[in-house]
């Protein structure tokens, strides 16, 4: 997917008028929001530094819902905007009063989980007049949990994955990154101040195979793991991908619920693991889902795109708000998993309990060097 194909947004939006805040918000669909959001902070993604916050705080950028505005809501310092707001820039002198070309603001960014970007949206939601002419991304990968001082540091080496480019007000700014890189931080830049809402880095987790390796047994489908949703069934009231989200759920919108069927099939979830892998214990967890749990649940699995789905779960009846734990009488070998539930409704998590096969350590080495690590 090129850069040139995905919509572009610029210049100001209409001052806000009243009604919905959102009634004139610019958006398109991008090719790259089936990823999972590294940048989450459910994954323990944060923005450790901004050079300045002086009208909304940086971290703002990270919450998960969409930004909020209240057109009544004034503070000491100005109108209060969900996002991250800098100063107006100026000048040196009064002879010179407009900021340089390479003025700019920065945060930097640690993802929840290092991984391969495959796209970012600056979101500038509300931000009307007042946003970044242009922005810019720049990714590096540090091992460990460096400070702010140290990922400044003249021996960091940053790369460029989303060029100073110009970007309109009120918008979803989209872009597609093609580096195959894995990154840990990011620098996101706001050319020369103003005002971003949201940030999304979309991508696929790339983890530390010396980690997995150190823990032995460990969630195999667990996003932060490496673990992927491939494609389900049904999106309609939540997605997928909460059901390899950390932790437990807290609430209904926190797991996959899908539509109510009107016909005989069913609902189901593949799954890319991280690699090839032993899977020792399942647990299905129903939590918050009542009376709209799935009833039943059957798990397969298959080696590779070629190999031949079997199952190691036989249909089995679910209870609501509960977690179902099952110890399964052999190791079951793959690198897919699909869980199909019965007829519909919904899951909260999926927990696939094991370690990684010789052949599959080897592989997920082997791509974490291609990748940098």
């Amino acid at each position: 997917m090129s850069a040139s194909s995905i919509p572009s947004f610029t210049g100001d939006a209409r001052p806000y008028g009243g009604g919905d805040p959102y009634g004139d918000y610019r958006t398109a669909e991008f090719p790259f929001t089936q990823h999972a959001d590294l940048a989450d902070r459910r994954l323990g993604a944060g923005v450790i530094a901004a050079n300045d916050e002086f009208f909304a705080e940086r971290e703002n950028l990270l919450k998960p819902e969409p930004a909020e505005f209240d057109p009544e809501h004034f503070g000491h310092k100005g109108k209060v905007m969900d996002g991250w707001e800098t100063r107006r820039r100026r000048g040196v002198s009064a002879e010179q009063p407009h900021p340089t070309d390479d003025d700019h603001d920065w945060a930097l960014v640690r993802l929840g989980a290092p991984g391969v970007i495959r796209g970012i949206v600056v979101d500038t939601a509300h931000f009307r007049g007042n946003y970044p002419q242009a922005v810019s991304v720049e990714g590096t990968s540090v091992d460990g949990s460096p400070s702010p001082e140290e990922l400044l540091g003249d021996d960091v080496k940053w790369t460029t994955l989303v060029p100073r480019t110009a970007v309109g007000g009120h918008a979803a700014n989209g872009f597609a990154v093609d580096t195959e890189q894995r990154f840990t931080h990011l620098r996101l830049k706001q050319h020369p101040d103003g005002g971003i809402a949201r940030l999304r880095v979309y991508g696929e987790v790339a983890p530390d195979p010396r980690w997995l390796a150190a823990l032995g047994t460990f969630d195999l489908v667990a996003l932060e793991n490496g673990g992927q949703v491939e494609d389900a069934s049904d999106r309609f009231y939540s997605p997928a991908t909460n059901t390899v989200q950390p932790g437990r759920s807290r609430k209904m919108d926190d797991g996959w619920e899908t539509r109510r069927r009107r016909d005989k099939g069913n609902d189901w979830i593949s799954y890319r693991l991280v690699e090839q892998s032993e899977i020792r214990a399942v647990e299905i967890d129903t939590a918050y889902l009542k009376g709209n749990s799935a009833g039943w649940a059957a798990l397969s699995v298959r080696d590779g795109d070629a190999g031949e789905w079997r199952e190691v779960l036989p249909r089995t009846r679910l209870q609501p708000d509960t977690n179902h734990r099952f110890v399964l009488d052999a190791p079951a070998v793959g690198s897919d998993v699909r869980i199909d539930i019965y007829p519909d409704g919904g899951i909260s998590r999926l927990r696939l309990f094991g370690s990684l096969t010789e052949q599959g350590a080897a592989r997920l080495t082997a791509r974490h060097q291609e990748l940098g690590g």
